[in-house]
């Protein structure tokens, strides 16, 4: 294998972002690049390190072996260079003011996505900061960082907000789960056919009414919730089925009181990114916070 240079940086950063996308469609979207410059990107990446990364082609977009060892160590890189760049930022200049965050509710159980991390490795060396914390449904973020009211949000973004600079950092997985009294619940998923997900009552969160029917292939939601907290009640009722990120649901599961339902058929990732406005991505006080969720999600 050849010697890396500095340009292979910007190329494992195209290829991490395109891994992360599953695949060219959002990828364009997300590096604001054509797929004809993406696939030219990803063929140069492959020819200096020897090796195809990816299958693309009618079956859809799938990492390689090698694909898979290189995103892995791509990401275990990036961890270490915003490491450095922590320690070097922090003892050029002093972190001073208000940094207010706004992040969806449901996280704080997710390794990747839990910021408490992140604020705890910020505050050491960024002790005179003021944190204010904001919980939030992606919508209602995305506006609070357009408008100015919050410097830094974390979540499930649209990406169609102008002046905003979005960095996908982590793709949450959700199965679809019912409680422990759900008729469904002691059902095997091979005795469970379409029929009988699409006739249970089922409660979609609103902000995503619409994706959650696809997803599930349902013909109406008979519920609905804003916030991850209300899905969990709901789900636990025993009378609704719902999506739940897996690291929710996989602690209920533990205890015996969900399943996931067929989850090789009724399972997805979900994008998480940070976005900030692009005016403010040099100011230090949000750059800083930035890098530490980054290196969050990634580590």
């Amino acid at each position: 294998m050849r010697r890396l240079d500095n340009i292979d940086l910007r190329l494992l950063r195209v290829f991490v972002t395109l891994a992360d996308a599953g695949g060219f469609a959002d990828a364009q979207i997300l590096l604001n690049l054509s797929q004809s410059t993406l696939s030219t990107h990803l063929s140069a990446l492959e020819r200096k390190l020897g090796a195809p990364l990816c299958e693309r082609g009618r079956r859809g977009f799938r990492l390689t072996e090698f694909g898979e060892a290189t995103y892995d160590a791509a990401k275990r890189l990036f961890v270490e260079i915003d490491a450095f760049q922590s320690r070097i930022g922090r003892d050029r200049v002093k972190l001073m003011g208000q940094l207010r965050i706004g992040i969806v509710d449901g996280v704080a159980t997710s390794p990747e996505l839990g910021i408490h991390g992140a604020l705890s490795r910020y505050c050491e060396y960024a002790p005179d900061v003021f944190i204010d914390l904001l919980l939030g449904i992606p919508a209602e973020l995305e506006t609070a960082v357009a408008d100015g009211t919050r410097d830094v949000v974390v979540g499930p973004m649209s990406q169609k907000v102008p002046g905003l600079t979005y960095i996908p950092i982590y793709r949450e997985p959700h199965a679809l789960y019912c409680g422990g009294s759900h008729p469904l619940f002691g059902v095997p998923d091979d005795a469970i056919d379409r029929a009988a997900i699409e006739e249970a009552p089922f409660a979609v969160r609103g902000y995503l009414h619409f994706d959650d029917l696809y997803r599930a292939n349902h013909p109406r939601p008979c519920g609905t919730v804003k916030h991850m907290e209300a899905q969990v009640m709901m789900v636990l009722s025993g009378r609704f089925i719902g999506f739940l990120p897996c690291h929710i649901g996989g602690d209920w599961v533990r205890r015996g009181l969900m399943r996931a339902l067929m989850p090789k058929t009724y399972s997805f990732s979900s994008t998480h990114f940070v976005a900030t406005r692009t005016a403010d991505a040099r100011r230090p006080v949000v750059q800083a916070f930035v890098r530490e969720v980054k290196r969050q999600a990634a580590g």
